[in-house]
């Protein structure tokens, strides 16, 4: 149905796009130009999937008219274009769509016939371990143990690749599915093949996830947020995702960054301020004149932590950097000219002299008042200045300790002579000991008798550079590889006890930093590339060394994690490691 007219045609170059045009409702009365961006996508989504059931004239007037102070009370049908999955929850949905094709058979049928609608990505990234680190051959160790614990889901997921259409599937070692959604999968503008008379449909790029940081892609400009997985398979299957109209919280952001503040220290903030402000269930769009002082990693970045902090989705409009990334990230000119060309077209391109929208609620943030920064011990919205740091976690140590843990012992510090090696068979906590034996050696068989150093309350155990969140972002990724090389020079060492790892999220990652003249001195200092994946961040941290964890449990240790992930709850990074702290790649080195 075409109740507003909006059905229209956009010539890019030679190729004649249909699409549906926005300021049909000006024609209809209704002015848009103070909606919010993120609605002016769901917007357009309704225009193009009118008809007069799942979606009515009566729905988009609704939204064209959107009153920014009420209460959510409407239920609109949203058809993203595309559904974006990780391995851990990718997996189910294959295996549903393989046992449709087995009811289709049993009924019949074609089987052939059974296939997403949508097209589907799915990104293995979650299931690398960090068993083997800080040695040259880390990566090619866990990768090998990744693929004897996968074998059977990862044959099963390559042949889903080759027998399904619209499934594509990234295997292994490419990095993770955020990332590569932001440098490879993401379109920013959407086309159809060729209808019968060889018109093109052209729409923005949207999507749903089966994993909650979907919303990293809002940095780019496109609408997407994390589902459940009945949710994605219903939308890979061409149902609409049912919501309500949701309210948009302005975030308006003012000036600039100062030298030694980064985006980590910026995304935290922003955790903090949005949570305590009460987000959930709300888009969250940002704008303002600092937009523009914000590269598209930062944005990303930003986007990235939205369920931190609570909200559905946390989007920046298209404008000149978007075109950039795009450009950066070895997009087509042709594509890149279509962004562009629809984005001013539709009237949905952010300039500075855009108007303002009307928004539910604001905030505002000058980004010159953004200082370093980690969160933690234990959510990360419990953003603490780094010179306060110490006195922080001190205060937090009396809820940290286990209970009743060192009843009979009165010393505080333990001692490491270099004594004990592995510990025996019997004693080894199954929780704590290896998959495979041999890959996670003690302390002392590493580095010899003569390590002899403390462990105490607050020790620094993990450091990794992983997530997302920040290895997505070369100025922080570049900031660590700096340090490091200043650390080599003065001849400073990661302490023996720490398991230290780099797991980029992609191999563009690697790039940089070997072209950078970087790595040498990441892996002298033990941050080894361990493997492309979500690693440390979802709890894959691997075991600790086996006197470290005997150590840690025989006197009741609060040790720490240092990460630049984007969640830190008690217990998700290691089952002995009970105080976990985010920060930037840079500040993990530190």
């Amino acid at each position: 149905m075409n109740s507003f007219s909006s059905r229209s045609k956009l010539q890019v170059g030679n190729q004649v796009y249909e699409i549906f045009r926005l300021d049909a409702l000006t024609r209809n009365g209704v002015s848009l130009e103070h909606l919010p961006y993120c609605l002016r996508i769901l917007l357009e989504n309704l225009l193009r999937h009118e008809d007069g059931k799942s979606v009515t004239a009566e729905d988009i007037h609704f939204v064209a008219k959107w009153d920014a102070g009420a209460e959510p009370s409407r239920e609109i049908a949203y058809n993203p274009a595309r559904v974006l999955m990780q391995d851990f929850t990718g997996v189910p949905a294959v295996v549903d769509l393989a046992a449709m094709r087995d009811a289709m058979r049993t009924l019949g049928g074609d089987p052939a016939k059974i296939n997403p609608l949508q097209p589907a990505e799915l990104v293995i990234d979650h299931s690398v371990q960090v068993d083997q680190y800080g040695t040259n051959d880390s990566y090619s160790i866990n990768t090998q143990l990744e693929f004897q614990r996968n074998r059977e889901r990862y044959a099963f997921l390559k042949w889903g690749q080759t027998a399904f259409h619209n499934l594509s599937v990234v295997p292994p070692g490419m990095g993770i599915c955020h990332q590569l959604n932001l440098e490879y999968l993401a379109r920013v503008v959407f086309t159809t093949p060729p209808d019968a008379d060889g018109v093109l449909q052209a729409y923005p790029d949207t999507l749903v996830g089966t994993d909650s940081h979907t919303t990293m892609i809002n940095g780019l400009g496109v609408l997407g947020w994390g589902v459940g997985g009945i949710e994605a398979e219903a939308a890979m299957l061409g149902q609409p995702v049912s919501m309500l109209v949701p309210q948009v919280v302005g975030f308006k952001l003012l000036g600039e960054l100062r030298e030694g503040s980064t985006a980590t220290d910026l995304v935290l903030t922003v955790a903090e301020m949005l949570r305590k402000f009460g987000v959930v269930g709300k888009f969250v769009e940002f704008y303002g004149p600092g937009i523009s002082e914000l590269t598209l990693a930062d944005r990303a970045t930003i986007g990235n932590m939205a369920p931190e902090y609570g909200a559905t989705c946390a989007i920046f409009p298209v404008d000149a950097e978007t075109l950039r990334y795009l450009r950066l990230t070895g997009r087509s000119d042709e594509q890149i000219t279509l962004v562009d060309a629809y984005y001013k077209e539709q009237g949905l391109f952010h300039t500075a002299s855009t108007p303002e929208a009307n928004y539910s609620a604001s905030l505002s943030l000058d980004l010159a008042t953004v200082e370093p920064s980690v969160a933690g011990p234990r959510r990360p919205q419990d953003r603490v200045r780094l010179s306060e740091v110490p006195k922080s976690f001190d205060e937090q140590l009396p809820a940290l300790k286990v209970p009743n843990a060192n009843a009979n012992d009165e010393r505080q510090v333990w001692r490491w002579d270099g004594e004990g090696g592995h510990p025996a068979e019997s004693e080894q906590n199954n929780s704590k000991a290896s998959p495979e034996p041999g890959r996670t050696t003690s302390v002392k068989d590493r580095f010899g008798a003569e390590v002899d150093k403390y462990l105490d309350h607050g020790s620094i155990v993990i450091a990794a550079i992983t997530s997302c969140t920040n290895t997505s972002n070369p100025s922080v990724m570049l900031a660590a590889g700096l340090l490091a090389k200043k650390a080599v020079k003065r001849d400073l060492q990661v302490p023996p006890w720490v398991k230290s790892s780099l797991a980029p999220g992609s191999r563009v990652v690697t790039n940089y930093l070997d072209k950078a003249g970087l790595t040498p001195y990441l892996d002298k200092l033990r941050f080894n590339l361990v493997g492309y994946g979500c690693t440390t961040c979802i709890g894959n941290s691997g075991p600790l060394p086996p006197d470290v964890a005997r150590a840690i449990e025989d006197h009741g240790l609060v040790t720490v994690s240092v990460l630049s992930g984007n969640r830190n709850f008690e217990g998700r990074i290691n089952s002995d490691v009970r105080a976990n702290y985010l920060m930037s790649p840079p500040l993990v080195v530190a």
